[in-house]
């Protein structure tokens, strides 16, 4: 991922650095492994314990550039400086072995900062939706007026989703929490199980149940997927932010600082552009997961034809889904709401909006459903054309029928009703659990 997108918290968990001192802390586990079953001398592990130093990625580099294999490469760099004891570095492992095990470090840790970061959105989100829970504003289905709802029911929509984005992750962390030093076909030919349980053990790891050269890379494409899966609600609430905030509707917009512009042309604008950041970012994640799906299927016991889309995909996804959890949390957290324009809006149609209240009541009063429907949908139609207010227009259909007298529909026509029961979600969401907010800002686009 480019430095644009990347924090620094994140760009250290997938820094080259890091990987290799992943790398050498498996190395030396493993010796310690081999020691305590005998097979390296006492001596010969304490030179290494003593001497080991993680190889700079220039050193490994350098002789990678002879090698042409990375794993390879650093064992040399890693051996060199132990003395004599540096043969015992990597006895009886594959590089997968250390691939493998070291990448499982890299995802649980990635996936702890995407967690802390998902713990303070849906803090900054509930927070929100419990401050807006009874602002009125209209729904929306298929893009039309529905009936009405609250900005703040909205928010809680957002809340349990990303509630369930967080189960997601979790489980996908647990699942990609697996070690492996099996050897080159996990069968164990040339390494003791003693010294894999050993190794995971000391890095808080499983031993995968059963492997080949490699890790099964189902786990890794779950992964993916809660990555995914939190990157597509992401782009659902941005989407939804993007549509409040265009003109014509305008009852929410983002937060605009001092200084800030819009546009280098036009002086007024005030444009989505976090939102818009956050859905263009959520395509590369959600197209990522495709990848990680084909990497499935390997030949036989390995090939390397996912280890190239790995150094891509999984440092890209948790890296991109660092930062939008990041956006959104600054963009929640200041987005501006306009309970006027809300009302504006939903009171534009002549409160046609209550046309499924004025049916309802007119089955009630003994009217056939469709002759009710037929009455209340000219009605309706009548309205909207001519710019009547529905209350009226609908009494000159009702009012024939002697069903129903004009006060008792125009009783209909209040909001309350439309709201009545949301308490009972805000009730589910205040129950949720939840840490306190991390940072967040609006970044750059």
């Amino acid at each position: 991922m480019i430095p644009r997108y990347t924090l620094p918290e994140m760009a250290a968990v997938w820094s080259d650095q890091a990987k290799l001192r992943h790398w050498l802390r498996i190395e030396v586990l493993a010796c310690e492994g081999w020691a305590r079953l005998g097979r390296i001398p006492p001596e010969d592990l304490a030179e290494i314990k003593a001497n080991a130093v993680v190889p700079t990625p220039e050193r490994v580099e350098e002789i990678e550039r002879v090698t042409n294999h990375d794993v390879a490469a650093f064992v040399q760099a890693a051996a060199g400086p132990i003395g004599p004891a540096g043969r015992w570095i990597h006895f009886g492992l594959t590089s997968s072995d250390l691939l493998d095990t070291a990448l499982a470090l890299q995802m649980r840790e990635a996936a702890d900062l995407i967690l802390a970061k998902l713990e303070g959105l849906l803090s900054v989100v509930i927070r929100r939706a419990l401050e807006h829970r009874d602002t009125i504003c209209i729904g929306r289905t298929h893009g039309v007026h529905a009936e009405p709802t609250t900005f703040g029911h909205k928010l809680a929509l957002w809340a349990f989703e990303l509630d369930r984005d967080r189960e997601r992750l979790r489980r996908a962390r647990e699942a990609v929490g697996v070690g492996k030093l099996s050897g080159v076909v996990g069968t164990y030919s040339q390494v003791d199980p003693a010294v894999e349980e050993y190794v995971c053990a000391q890095l808080g790891l499983r031993p995968a149940e059963a492997a080949s050269q490699v890790i099964q890379r189902d786990v890794h494409a779950e992964y993916v997927w809660a990555l995914a899966a939190t990157a597509a609600t992401l782009e659902k609430v941005a989407t939804e932010i993007r549509h409040l905030a265009r003109t014509e509707v305008r009852e929410v917009q983002e937060p605009f600082g001092e200084g800030q512009k819009g546009s280098s042309a036009m002086p007024h604008k005030r444009n989505p552009v976090v939102s818009e950041r956050i859905c263009g970012l959520a395509r590369v994640v959600r197209a990522n997961l495709q990848a990680a799906l084909e990497d499935v299927a390997l030949w036989h016991e390995r090939d390397i034809s996912h280890s190239s889309v790995e150094r891509v995909i999984l440092p890209d996804s948790t890296i991109a889904v660092d930062y939008v959890l990041h956006l959104a949390t600054g963009l929640i957290g200041g987005l501006v709401v306009f309970p006027e324009r809300m009302r504006t809006n939903m009171d534009s149609t002549g409160g046609l909006f209550f046309s499924q209240r004025v049916l309802s009541a007119l089955i009630d009063a003994g009217v056939s459903r469709d002759d009710a429907y037929g009455a209340v949908q000219r009605a309706a139609a009548d309205s909207w054309e001519r710019g009547l207010p529905f209350r009226e227009r609908v009494w000159e259909e009702v009012e024939p029928t002697g069903v129903m007298s004009k006060e008792d529909l125009w009783g209909l026509f209040v909001l309350g009703p439309f709201v009545e029961h949301l308490d009972d979600v805000f009730a589910r969401l205040e129950k949720l659990e939840v840490s306190e907010p991390a940072p967040g800002g609006n970044g750059r686009g």
